[in-house]
């Protein structure tokens, strides 16, 4: 992204999977946080809209910030070799990929309408991906239930 991908206080992106296809442009409004982290870069003359650093060692970066800041419930997962269920704190598995499917999950349980929030996460409407990304969980279900009272 650069500094052309901020349109009217939102970023705008063409996501790589739609291009190819039928090209859908992506439009995801700044919140003030968004907005404060832009001005602290205003100055940087890169090509990007922030400084770049590869994705490997981006991700690195965040699992020694969770670590840092004790962020180390334990999680399970599955290895990839032996497809046997691991338990590891959470700080070894954080990447930048978890970070987009909580924000599309938390974004989720506050709206819950999956088209709107498939149009700021970049998904197609109806996208299997996006089902991936939505956990129906039993708050959620109970306040469904409380719309009936």
């Amino acid at each position: 992204m650069t500094k052309q991908s901020i349109v009217n206080g939102a970023i705008e992106y063409i996501p790589k999977k739609t291009k190819e296809g039928r090209p859908l442009t992506v439009r995801v409004p700044l919140n003030e946080r968004a907005k404060e982290i832009l001005k602290r870069y205003e100055d940087f003359e890169g090509p990007g809209l922030l400084p770049f650093i590869s994705e490997q060692k981006y991700n690195k970066a965040i699992k020694e910030f969770f670590k840092l800041a004790g962020i180390d419930r334990i999680v399970t997962t599955l290895d990839p070799l032996t497809r046997e269920e691991v338990k590891r704190p959470i700080y070894e598995v954080a990447s930048s990929h978890m970070a987009r499917r909580t924000f599309i999950g938390n974004i989720y349980r506050k709206v819950k309408d999956p088209n709107l929030v498939s149009a700021l996460s970049g998904h197609k409407e109806g996208s299997k991906a996006f089902q991936r990304y939505r956990d129906i969980d039993e708050e959620m279900k109970r306040d469904l239930v409380k719309l009936l009272d």
